[in-house]
């Protein structure tokens, strides 16, 4: 899920992310702005969030004098909920929501660098190559671009060159995937754990996704 907060005069204050419902600190020192009254935009993708989060996240808003003025999704449900609270709510098809998101200066950031592990359920998606420096456990979904860098266990599912770059590669120090997808070509992960001690790199061969290890002094 993302935020965008807009100024009275539609002007961009700033954006940031966040993932479930259980707020922590950080995302109360994010609201704090000087540029009050401010209006949010709520843009989620494949998230089914009901009524009550929503009335959670509206309140919590509107003490920090920001209005939850308007809501896109591609799931019904979650605009029927923003609906219900009476908040402007659209239905948006993937492609279409991709537009609202490019409303977000900070989406035009290519290459994303995270640290930590990705949890199930988290989303993380990078314009250009995306960087993983810890382990990405099952149900996590990592998406980039280009190329996608694991330097810990890739138990999720990780989508290379989604922008049709068919040179795009998934690397990580232990492979072992839920799924793979460079470009359209989608692969189930193996079934057996990988043996060698050694980085591994998926590519595309023969509209094929094969597993290789992954020379490092090759890359440098």
């Amino acid at each position: 899920m993302k935020l965008i907060l807009r100024g009275i005069a539609n002007e961009f204050i700033k954006s940031f992310s966040f993932k479930n419902f259980e707020l922590d600190q950080k995302f109360f020192d994010n609201l704090i702005t000087k540029e009050a009254p401010a209006a949010a935009n709520l843009i989620t993708e494949n998230e089914k969030i009901n009524s009550y989060e929503l009335a959670k996240l509206k309140l919590i808003l509107e003490k920090h004098f920001i209005k939850l003025s308007d809501i896109y999704s591609n799931n019904r449900e979650t605009v029927l909920s923003g609906k219900s609270l009476k908040i402007n709510s659209t239905f948006l098809k993937i492609k279409d929501l991709e537009e609202q998101f490019l409303l977000d200066p900070s989406y035009l950031k290519k290459d994303i660098l995270h640290k930590g592990t990705v949890r199930s359920g988290d989303r993380i998606s990078s314009n250009g190559d995306l960087f993983i420096i810890g382990d990405v456990n099952p149900g996590a979904i990592i998406s980039a671009n280009n190329n996608v860098y694991v330097w810990g266990k890739l138990y999720g599912i990780a989508f290379a060159g989604k922008n049709g770059n068919k040179n795009a590669s998934i690397a990580s120090l232990y492979l072992n995937p839920l799924q793979l997808r460079i470009c359209e070509i989608v692969a189930i992960g193996p079934k057996e754990k990988p043996k060698g001690q050694y980085p591994e790199v998926a590519i595309l061969e023969d509209h094929k996704i094969i597993i290789k290890p992954y020379l490092l002094n090759q890359n440098l």
